[in-house]
């Protein structure tokens, strides 16, 4: 297994965990299967990324747009997530993981909706890395929200219209709170980002992975931390005043 202890890793992972399905028809395995199988493979990437000092993970668990596929599928990610939420609160807190969701939730089981919000309490407290689960989740509805609830508090007088800018925007959009997106992982080999952190990837790197989500391991987690490592990160400024101020630092 390649370590990559020595590489300065990206403070705040995205992923997209796609290609469960496909990975499943290319096995001729039951419906959902892929599914399955991609649910046990987000354990040691939450390890990994933990233990080489990655301060955030966001992972792309159901979208707003998944609502569209056949009930029995929707029912089985139900499940399959009230499972994955279980088995992952005693590891949240062996580990001291923040565990949180982003999304809207209105639609999510009241049982579900539930077991979220008591996650979310009993992990709270803990620092060492935020989980946070994407469910029911798109880049559009988050930022829709995000200016309804700015409008709200200017017509509230809470906020002034003028005051009204991209720093203040980024407090409103989920995960406002977090460091933002140095690295977005998308696995399955569409190049796209699916109305993923729309705001949120403003700056981020994109690494498009061919694997499929149950094939996915640490030997490709660590080749995007390599890849990431590589590249020029200028924010809009020229390479010469990048290694200037890598100087000055």
């Amino acid at each position: 297994m390649t370590i990559v202890e020595d590489i300065f890793p990206p403070q705040h992972v995205a992923i997209i965990m796609d290609g469960n399905n496909r990975f499943a028809k290319k096995r001729d395995l039951p419906k959902g299967e892929g599914h399955r199988q991609g649910k046990l493979v987000l354990d040691p990437v939450v390890e990994h990324c933990r233990k080489v000092g990655v301060r955030a993970l966001t992972v792309f668990a159901f979208s707003s747009e998944n609502w569209n596929r056949p009930q029995a599928e929707v029912d089985l990610l139900m499940w399959l997530l009230e499972q994955a939420i279980l088995e992952q609160i005693p590891r949240m807190i062996e580990f001291e993981i923040a565990l949180r969701f982003i999304g809207d939730q209105t639609r999510l089981p009241p049982h579900l909706k539930t077991l979220v919000s008591d996650t979310e309490r009993k992990t709270a407290h803990f620092n060492k890395m935020t989980l946070t689960i994407a469910v029911g989740y798109g880049g559009q509805w988050d930022i829709a929200d995000s200016a309804r609830k700015i409008a709200q508090d200017a017509i509230d007088g809470k906020i002034l219209v003028k005051d009204i800018n991209a720093e203040l925007f980024s407090q409103y959009v989920c995960l406002g709170d977090l460091p933002p997106v140095d690295l977005l992982i998308r696995t399955g080999g569409d190049y796209r980002i699916s109305n993923f952190l729309l705001w949120q990837l403003a700056y981020a790197e994109l690494y498009f992975s061919k694997v499929l989500w149950p094939e996915f391991s640490i030997e490709e987690l660590n080749n995007a931390f390599k890849v990431f490592a590589e590249r020029e990160r200028r924010f809009g400024k020229t390479s010469e005043q990048i290694q200037q101020d890598k100087i000055e630092n």
